[in-house]
């Protein structure tokens, strides 16, 4: 039996995570002419292309966007192995890549960062905060904040509670354009959208005995940040579905109202995604652990 070529693996997926063959070799600690002997290695063998090769641009095949995931797995379950083989005992230590939406990342997961930290001096972390679709596996990433009701996949999701949302507007707002009585009064609002979904401009709505709305909905702004969206709204220029972590401090202090109390806004959850296979550092265990307890009691506060 042939075994498997696990270097030009573990080499083709940290190419896919550094988007180019210096920036693999550089961080393996090789020569750039290793990294492109081991993929033309592994394309010989496979018998296809894994990357379209320009001067300027290194891009995915269809056939490496297909085996990046597996090459991936390959490549965090041998360092894994040699970590926990190495020594077991040790307190966790090196690099995790967290990736988080950028408003609940400040105001929760920033704070218990500071505290992880302060627990394990030796782990490092690489936090990226940003409200767009995060690639996990071709990013890199070793676990990832989430908000929303995610669909199937190979990655691993850990659902840590409810994330509720609220429509909410200024009492200005109100008083000067009425209040929705079902939303299907919303068509008739200035709505601010958020950009991040797949069909920003329309609301879905359910009651509690089993009545659906759909409303399709516009206003003066769309954006891909919910805090954006909050001079707006107190300004009294428009309605906004935010979760409570964005508007629950304002809707207590009075700038803000919520309407349609009795309808609920989807289903969202927060959840940790990680790539898919069960090996993991004891780093990247350390810091989920933290956060699943830290992240839970948050979302139980908030509800």
């Amino acid at each position: 039996m042939k075994l498997p070529d696990f270097e030009a693996w573990a080499i083709f997926a940290c190419v896919v995570e550094h988007r180019s063959f210096s920036g693999a070799a550089a961080a393996l600690g090789v020569s750039k002419a290793t990294v492109s002997k081991a993929i033309s290695r592994l394309e010989a063998r496979l018998g296809t292309m894994l990357f379209h090769r320009t001067s300027r641009r290194l891009t995915l095949t269809d056939s490496g966007t297909a085996l990046a995931e597996r090459a991936q797995r390959i490549l965090n379950e041998g360092q894994c192995a040699e970590e926990q083989a190495l020594d077991a005992a040790s307190a966790p230590a090196g690099l995790v890549r967290l990736a988080a939406p950028l408003t609940f990342g400040i105001k929760h997961l920033a704070p218990a960062l500071a505290d992880f930290l302060a627990e394990h001096p030796a782990i490092r972390i690489d936090l990226r905060l940003s409200d767009a679709f995060v690639d996990i596996v071709g990013d890199g990433i070793d676990v990832a904040i989430r908000i929303a009701e995610l669909p199937d996949s190979s990655l691993l999701a850990r659902r840590l509670g409810p994330v509720t949302a609220y429509v909410v507007g200024s009492p200005a707002y109100f008083e000067k354009h009425g209040r929705p009585r079902h939303p299907a009064d919303l068509a008739t609002h200035a709505c601010f959208t958020y950009a991040n979904t797949a069909n920003p401009d329309v609301w879905r709505l359910r009651k509690a005995g089993g009545e659906e709305a759909s409303v399709r909905v516009e206003g003066p702004l769309r954006t891909d940040n919910g805090e954006a969206m909050l001079p707006g709204l107190r300004a009294g220029l428009g309605l906004a579905i935010l979760p409570g972590f964005i508007v629950d401090a304002d809707i207590a202090e009075g700038r803000l109202e919520a309407v349609l109390t009795d309808w609920s806004i989807g289903a969202s959850a927060l959840h940790l995604v990680t790539p898919p296979g069960t090996l993991r550092p004891a780093r990247v265990e350390a810091l989920i652990e933290f956060l699943a307890d830290r992240l839970k009691r948050a979302c139980a506060e908030q509800g």
